[in-house]
């Protein structure tokens, strides 16, 4: 009887402390039979370094602060109206008495004015509130040289009784014309009486000339029957377009 108590006895003292073990939590190492359980990090660590990604640095000619900067576009005292762009985009016309205000962003700007088929280019740097100035007169007046259709007398000829005027006709304009031009040459003559007399010879002459281009046309013009011609320069007295 005192053995069997005292086998229940210890086999209730070696379940006690059996429950006891199952409570604790043991640190396993992981071995190639069994698996680790380890508590999960729920936490994601700092970095002190941001990954930051580097472009082109701006230039200040290049730079777009938002920024918008005066511009004057002028001709001087060339009597036109010519069409103004600002980076090959149109920005209004410009004429010798109403010069072109913008105001543009801050950065290099390419300028232009045209008169027909030439253009006059010139670069502009602009900054906030600074005002800022491109002027073509000087340009126009070396490569275009007229500021309209015009004609003019380039030369001429007499003989006897003719006279030959030789005129060009300049476009300067957008657009083909059809041009003409009137043409007088006062002259004196000895007529048939031996008497010296005075007169004028008239004629009208016409060419069509295409945009930017110019032409030459001759005119003939006959004078009365004499002799002992004197001969004063000939004149444009009116040009004409359509």
């Amino acid at each position: 009887m005192k053995n069997t108590i005292l086998i229940l006895l210890i086999i209730i003292i070696g379940c006690i402390l059996a429950t006891g073990c199952i409570g604790q939590i043991k640190q396993v190492n992981t071995t190639s039979n069994s698996t680790t359980v380890t508590p999960t990090n729920t936490f994601t660590s700092f970095s002190n370094e941001t990954n930051i990604s580097y472009g082109t640095v701006p230039t200040e000619e290049t730079a777009t602060s938002g920024l918008k900067g005066p511009l004057r576009i002028s001709i001087g005292g060339w009597d036109a109206d010519l069409p103004a762009y600002v980076d090959n985009k149109s920005v209004g016309i410009v004429t010798k008495d109403k010069p072109l205000d913008l105001m543009l962003a801050e950065g290099n700007h390419t300028v232009k004015v045209c008169a027909g088929m030439i253009c006059e280019e010139g670069n502009a740097t602009v900054k906030f509130a600074k005002q800022n100035f491109v002027d073509f007169e000087a340009q126009l007046i070396r490569d275009v040289e007229f500021p309209k259709p015009t004609a003019r007398i380039i030369g001429y000829n007499p003989s006897g009784d003719t006279i030959t005027v030789n005129v060009e006709f300049i476009n300067p304009s957008a657009k083909d014309l059809y041009m003409t031009a009137d043409i007088r040459c006062a002259y004196t003559y000895i007529d048939s009486r031996d008497a010296r007399v005075g007169s004028m010879a008239t004629g009208l002459v016409g060419a069509e000339v295409t945009s930017g281009q110019r032409v030459r046309a001759d005119l003939d013009l006959g004078l009365a029957y004499g002799y002992s011609y004197v001969y004063a320069i000939p004149v444009i007295s009116g040009v004409t377009t359509r």
